[in-house]
């Protein structure tokens, strides 16, 4: 976090963040309980001190909803004040909603949480047999598959449901399952397609029967994208060198299971509820009050179980379904937040104390949500003030400093003044990960820029044949000290065959992109020139046409299907590193073939 100047401008959007209050009262719903005076002077402070545009905030004891209101604005741009009702993506606060679902189909009889996933997902394929045998749902709802992050799997290349299942298989573990605990997407994807696949309705359609209508979450939705132009939504935000500026949202509606909710202050209030009163709202069951115990209860340790020096009183970390279970200061606290371009959340409630706090905020990595949690947490449970805005700036600015002296011991491995193997127009190609999709290399003006589908990346070069990719999309956390590095490795041609990236996922040692050859376009009549007899030391090979492709026969071989790649060479599709180059006349005619492969090139001239 970069210090903050305390200019004329950040006095006047503490100004302007009070008249966004001013706004939002006659939307406000609260019961003017004395714990909460003054709430909204403190809020507002918080968005000032931490450049964060607006925030929704709800407060739930018991049945009863003490406080829902907005603060800042949901639009910084046109000043559209937030109010109780401003729809946010919650991100992995989406997390215990498709848990839950699975609590319900289990309490139905309909899975067992127990059972291996490729009971219910029986084309399931992963990375090993020890996972396609022996993975169950329940490693699925408090990530201890074994699988890490890899987050960029899907980020990068965002596609269908069903592709980034099949994806899976490619995704290497970094521990052995139920070894240790670590957070993964994927597995709450799986929870969604499960859902899916024993209703016969889209995840989508279950949340909304089974959570949204009985919960009245009305203006809830999916694709806040999508919601029309006169909607109370929030756009989302990112802070820079103490502005605020804009991020457009992220679809992500394939990992939708795992993160694509958005919902209102006011209608998280009616989520948590269910959870403070054992599944019940407004007296009816909405989850069962069997699975609402064991969602908070510990299934998977998330760490060390002694106090953090920092925090002492803030102890013990485990996973339960979707929860995050924690001690605040003698409190059990079950948690979750969540994240996505431009916006920050936390679900947070106390059972033992039937307390619930919702925070969500329109900025992209926002701490805020963890200050206003736990002020808020601080004055219901009756615990002394503490400066948590002032004690988390504090703690980051430490470990930005120590990241800087690690960066500083880090560049001494650099090897200044050197070059790349070759000129960076030859790096140019399309590189693929079957996990993590594919990667377009391009050169333009002596800079290397590497696209996703989502994303491009300007390489900037570190040493040899290692460069550092800088994003070039506004609010993502990728700079020029992130720790990726990308290598180009050539094959034995010398050609660059590989683009291997480190720390992509650093859990494992790299994510390895092959180059891919793309098809140039030809016409059947062009094809026609390369076709005939060609020998080479009395074998006779033949070139023809099949289904519009050109066919490459040796004998004793199968047929070899070639794919155009420019200047008279031909890749075979079912061999890597294996192509074929044809020799033309002035006249245009085909005389030769040269066969290139890894042991060589071996000519076969044409025969009249």
């Amino acid at each position: 976090m970069k210090k903050i100047a305390l200019s004329l401008l950040f006095a006047l959007l503490a100004l302007s963040h009070l008249a966004a209050q001013k706004n939002n009262k006659s939307k406000t719903a609260s019961t003017g309980d004395r714990r909460l005076a003054g709430l909204d002077t403190m809020i507002q402070r918080v968005l000032h001190d931490w450049q964060a545009a607006g925030c929704g905030v709800a407060v739930v004891e018991k049945d009863q909803v003490l406080l829902a209101s907005g603060f800042g604005f949901r639009d910084y741009e046109a000043q559209l004040p937030v109010t109780a009702n401003t729809v946010f993506q919650i991100g992995s606060s989406s997390k215990a909603f498709t848990s839950a679902l699975l609590g319900i189909l289990a309490d139905d009889k309909q899975l067992d949480f127990d059972e291996p996933v490729t009971t219910y997902l029986p084309d399931l394929r992963l990375h090993n047999d020890e996972l396609n045998s022996h993975l169950t749902v329940r490693d699925l709802m408090c990530h201890r598959s074994g699988l890490p992050r890899h987050d960029m799997a899907w980020y990068l290349n965002p596609t269908t449901r069903d592709s980034f299942v099949y994806r899976m298989r490619f995704l290497e573990p970094s521990t052995g399952l139920r070894e240790s605990w670590q957070y993964n997407n994927y597995g709450f994807l799986l929870q969604g397609v499960i859902a899916e696949k024993l209703t016969e309705k889209s995840w989508e359609d279950n949340i909304r029967e089974r959570f949204f209508q009985p919960l009245d979450m009305k203006t809830a939705l999916f694709d806040i994208w999508n919601a029309p132009p006169t909607a109370d939504v929030a756009k989302g935000y990112y802070e820079k060198d103490g502005a605020i500026r804009f991020m457009d949202y992220y679809r992500i509606e394939g990992m939708g299971p795992a993160g694509s909710i958005c919902a209102s202050a006011l209608e998280m209030a009616n989520w948590v509820s269910v959870w403070i009163n054992g599944g019940k709202f407004k007296g009816k069951d909405v989850l069962p009050g069997s699975y609402v115990q064991q969602a908070m209860t510990a299934q998977m340790a998330m760490g060390g179980g002694t106090p953090n020096p920092e925090n002492p009183n803030i102890f013990f970390n485990n996973y339960g379904m979707g929860w995050m279970l924690s001690s605040y200061y003698g409190h059990y606290r079950v948690e979750h937040g969540g994240n996505i371009n431009g916006f920050s959340a936390s679900v947070c409630f106390f059972p033992s104390d039937s307390i619930g706090v919702v925070v969500l905020v329109n900025q992209n990595g926002s701490q805020v949500t963890s200050v206003v949690r736990n002020l808020i947490a601080d004055r219901l449970l009756g615990l002394p003030y503490r400066d948590w805005s002032g004690e988390l700036r504090a703690r980051i600015q430490k470990q930005e400093a120590a990241a800087g002296d690690q960066e500083k011991v880090e560049d001494l491995s650099r090897k200044e003044g050197t070059t790349p193997s070759r000129s960076i127009e030859q790096f140019a190609g399309y590189y693929e990960h079957p996990g993590y999709g594919g990667l377009l290399v391009s050169a333009s003006n002596d800079s290397l820029f590497a696209r996703s589908s989502y994303v491009r990346f300007y390489l900037q070069h570190y040493h040899y044949d290692i460069f550092r990719p800088i994003s070039l999309l506004d609010g993502m956390d990728v700079e020029e000290d992130s720790p990726v590095r990308v290598q180009f490795v050539s094959d034995l041609k010398g050609d660059p065959a590989e683009l291997r990236a480190f720390g992509l996922e650093p859990s494992v040692e790299s994510i390895v992109f092959k180059r891919k050859a793309v098809a140039v376009d030809m016409a059947t009549g062009d094809l026609e020139k390369y076709c005939g007899a060609y020998s080479i030391s009395g074998v006779e090979i033949k070139v023809f046409l099949k289904k519009d492709a050109l066919t490459v026969l040796v004998p004793g071989q199968p047929e070899y299907e070639t794919m155009p790649v420019g200047n008279h060479e031909f890749k075979l599709k079912s061999l890597d590193g294996y192509s074929v180059r044809f020799e033309v006349d002035a006249a245009g005619k085909a005389v030769a073939v040269n066969f290139i492969q890894p042991n060589g090139t071996f000519r076969a001239g044409r025969k009249e």
